[in-house]
């Protein structure tokens, strides 16, 4: 007992003494969506903040494909050794609801550093479109039941889910047109190739403000606070139609608990910072830290909540 109790207190110690000196090379940050998509501008907010921080740098690496499980799994199957992490959106505790064989087990083979922020949707349309209000495409998909289509950024990713709550709230058919990433679904959108989407608002904003998309609604509980006069989708009469689309960072299960201790503490002094706080702010995201047990937690929650949405809307992938 006396030599087990020793070793154990060695092998405490030698944690300790690694989440001290961690990191001693540069930390890959695997997003699992193209770049300029909302989930990678939060990455690389916070890997900037992070590299100025602990003194090695936080290199972000786009692996788009697949709702974001291409990227997810090359983080699985990572060494744990706070090297290789993962930012990804809330979509990820969506998709092993809706792709039956994952390489990989969501709820055991990562552990959460930290929530990053929370951000919401916006539902935009084209400016040819006559539509000015959540009601006149609610109309329109009725007319017409099966002929609109609308854009996501993956099936299962944040911006598909949003549009699926609403499309059940809404009672509307329409046709789902997934993308490889948000950048590329936008762009459609606002060429009128599909007739909407439920856009991060940090990636949408910039189009809303110079009327290359027209934004009809919020998709989250609140309003966006950089487009005040936007009504959310409930306020428009659509009950249960709002999502909250988050963006978080993992690593691989495993991780020594001192290195997770070491990225949660230096994620959340970031998340605090006014550079990044006022940053995030100013594209409409909230800075959202939070404990990694709590983090988990919500994962393990959301991974319940969202097969029941699933099997609700009848959601597969094509």
């Amino acid at each position: 007992m006396r030599l087990m109790m020793t070793a154990l207190a060695v092998a405490l110690a030698a944690s300790a003494a690694h989440g001290q000196t961690y990191p001693t090379k540069p930390v890959h940050v695997i997003v699992p969506f193209t770049p300029g998509s909302a989930t990678d501008v939060v990455a690389r907010t916070v890997a900037q903040a992070l590299s100025s921080r602990l003194g090695q740098v936080f290199v972000v690496e786009n692996r788009p494909g697949a709702g974001g499980t291409i990227g997810a799994n090359i983080v699985a199957k990572s060494a744990p050794d706070g090297y290789t992490l993962l930012v990804n959106s809330s979509g990820h505790t969506v998709n092993p609801s809706i792709y039956p064989s994952l390489p990989f087990d969501t709820a055991k083979d990562f552990t959460g550093i930290s929530l990053l922020a929370e951000q919401p949707n916006i539902l935009v349309v084209a400016p040819s479109k006559s539509w000015k209000t959540a009601a006149d495409l609610v109309k329109a998909a009725k007319a017409e039941p099966g002929k609109l289509t609308y854009a996501s950024a993956g099936a299962g990713s944040a911006t598909h889910m949003n549009a699926e709550k609403f499309r059940v709230s809404a009672g509307i058919d329409a046709v789902h047109i997934p993308y490889k990433g948000t950048p590329e679904a936008l762009t459609d959108t606002m060429n009128g190739r599909v007739d909407y989407f439920f856009a991060p608002v940090i990636a949408a904003l910039p189009m809303v403000r110079d009327n290359r998309v027209t934004a009809l609604a919020v998709g989250s509980a609140k309003r966006a606070s950089v487009l005040p006069d936007v009504p959310t989708t409930e306020e428009a009469d659509y009950p249960g139609s709002a999502y909250n689309f988050w963006v978080g960072m993992l690593a691989p299960a495993g991780t020594p608990p001192a290195i997770v201790e070491r990225l949660n503490k230096e994620v959340v002094a970031a998340l605090a910072s006014p550079e990044v706080k006022d940053r995030l702010a100013a594209l409409g995201a909230d800075a959202a830290p939070m404990a990694a047990a709590d983090f988990d937690k919500m994962i393990a929650q959301e991974l319940n909540d969202n097969a029941q949405l699933v099997k609700q809307a009848g959601i597969t992938v094509q």
